[in-house]
């Protein structure tokens, strides 16, 4: 997965940028959406992944799917993504985008795993917290997995705070290891 990252990142970050400097990061966002629902149909990756087909049927295709939603520059995006056989990787790339976005306008995502489902103001004051440590809006997505027996376990971008029972008796575990 790092891999994958660290090869649609520099496609992101150079979509942000043009995107910011037009101040067009919605008009952006909406496009790289539309252009990811086209990559992630399932005709549509199975011609990507087809080796007998050349890149510029690739490029073709995919560009007349578009239309007109894609300016010059979503397709010159798109047509860079195809000469270095990466077309298949543009949901990574979007989502990529998305969080350049994200964090440009201050939100950050936050995933929380709870043991059982909290309540909604158990999330609110959470999320209030979080804001508070992180100094951004918080976007929180909560999902319940009972494999963590007890507790919490928050990612937070890069930063993961496992507060959960599991987490706490691996961390046993290997200290008494060591």
């Amino acid at each position: 997965m790092a891999e994958a990252v660290t090869i649609v990142r520099p496609y992101a970050v150079a979509a942000f940028r043009l995107a910011k400097e037009k101040k067009a990061l919605a008009k952006w966002s909406e496009m790289l959406s539309f252009a990811s629902a086209i990559a992630a149909d399932a005709q549509m990756q199975a011609f990507i992944a087809d080796p007998k087909v050349s890149s510029a049927d690739q490029e073709k295709l995919f560009l007349a799917v578009a239309g007109d939603k894609l300016d010059e520059a979503g397709k010159n995006l798109i047509k860079l993504l195809v000469e270095y056989d990466r077309l298949a990787l543009l949901p990574e790339v979007v989502a990529a985008f998305e969080e350049l976005k994200a964090q440009d306008e201050g939100v950050l995502e936050a995933e929380i795993t709870a043991a059982a489902k909290p309540s909604d103001a158990e999330v609110k004051a959470l999320v209030k917290r979080l804001e508070t440590k992180f100094g951004k809006k918080i976007e929180a997505s909560v999902k319940v997995d009972p494999n963590i027996i007890g507790g919490i376990k928050i990612l937070v971008g890069d930063t993961v705070i496992d507060a959960s029972v599991r987490g706490q008796l691996q961390e046993l575990a290997y200290t008494l290891k060591g």
